[in-house]
């Protein structure tokens, strides 16, 4: 009897030294197929940016150019404008968003700076996605628009409704550069002591403090915010994990705060604003906010089914180089 038992022991033992061997061989085949297509990403979102840039040298992006014609229009006209003009002027070349995917792409290869290849997968897969011509060429919308309302109507907004139609619509103006509020290219949002998070331009778009003239509260701005194309149609592939992450514990704190009053707080991208006009092909067919961020719920839920929700590692929320003007951020005294 001693005998059988023992030897029903070992057989289980082996089946499940078996088992166990065979998920670690699948995990393995996982891991090394994501390692791969992480590759090939990096190689084809390089080439992309690299022919991205070549063609920003050249003129052939068109709302670069019309970026270019813009500022030169609005500081003749206005040369008090010029600092804040000057710094959007530097989006229509190589500037400070093309330089966001390059720095992207380089942090790409280091991975400890993600929890695991399945996040790494879709940050390189967003680099890729973003650096296509016709989807930089709608981003650089925002900047432009910018501009446009600069210009007090003399020039005209691209991809977007007028700023009369927004403003009939909305009932509300927060004054030119609006569509740049949120944009981690721009600025970020600061919490001070009291919970009530703000936004803060950085040191060479301080200007639009003046042009907007009151200070931008989250909780006020996540209700009332305007169509931008960064919010409505491109945030997943132009900010990078740690902006995504950020943008999230900016939510998760001011929801905890309405929570705790018993006041309902809804997700700035809880409805996706209208106002677009014109996009591009590969825009008009890219999934809206919500519907990316439901897929990679969905995917990261496959992935990992089970275990608890996905965080980046520590070091990849400490302060690195990201984008910073070297002047000061301009910021507001809270309430």
């Amino acid at each position: 009897m001693a005998t059988w038992r023992h030897t029903l022991a070992s057989i289980t033992l082996a089946a499940s030294l078996l088992g166990l061997s065979g998920c670690s061989d699948n995990q393995a085949k996982l891991e090394a197929a994501q390692a791969q297509e992480i590759s090939q990403y990096q190689r084809l979102a390089g080439e992309r940016i690299a022919a991205l840039g070549e063609l920003l040298d050249k003129g052939e992006v068109r709302n670069a150019t019309l970026i270019r014609h813009y500022s030169e229009r609005i500081k003749a006209a206005d040369p008090s404008l010029a600092p804040i003009v000057d710094a959007l002027e530097k989006d229509g070349g190589r500037g400070p968003l093309y330089q966001n995917l390059e720095r992207r792409l380089a942090e790409s290869e280091d991975p400890n700076r993600f929890s695991d290849n399945s996040l790494r997968l879709a940050e390189t897969e967003n680099l890729y996605q973003a650096a296509d011509p016709a989807l930089y060429n709608d981003m650089l919308s925002d900047p432009l628009n910018a501009l446009a309302d600069m210009s007090g109507g003399t020039l005209p907004r691209v991809s977007a409704i007028s700023r009369e139609a927004e403003i009939a619509a909305t009932g509300d103006d927060l004054g030119a550069g609006s569509q740049l509020i949120g944009n981690p290219a721009y600025g970020e949002w600061q919490t001070p002591s009291d919970g009530t998070s703000f936004w803060a331009w950085y040191g060479m778009y301080a200007m639009f403090s003046n042009l907007i003239n009151r200070p931008v509260y989250y909780d006020t701005w996540a209700g009332r915010r305007h169509y931008s194309y960064y919010h409505d149609v491109g945030r997943y592939r132009y900010s990078s994990p740690r902006d995504l992450l950020r943008q999230q514990q900016v939510f998760t704190e001011t929801k905890k705060r309405f929570d705790n009053q018993g006041k309902r707080f809804d997700s700035p991208y809880a409805k996706v604003r209208t106002g677009a006009s014109g996009l591009s092909r590969q825009s008009q067919q890219a999934p809206t906010v919500a519907q990316a961020a439901k897929t990679s719920a969905q995917k990261l839920s496959a992935q990992k089914e089970g275990s608890e929700k996905q965080k980046f590692r520590s070091n990849y929320s400490k302060s690195g180089n990201y984008r910073k003007s070297s002047g000061s951020k301009r910021s507001f005294r809270r309430r």
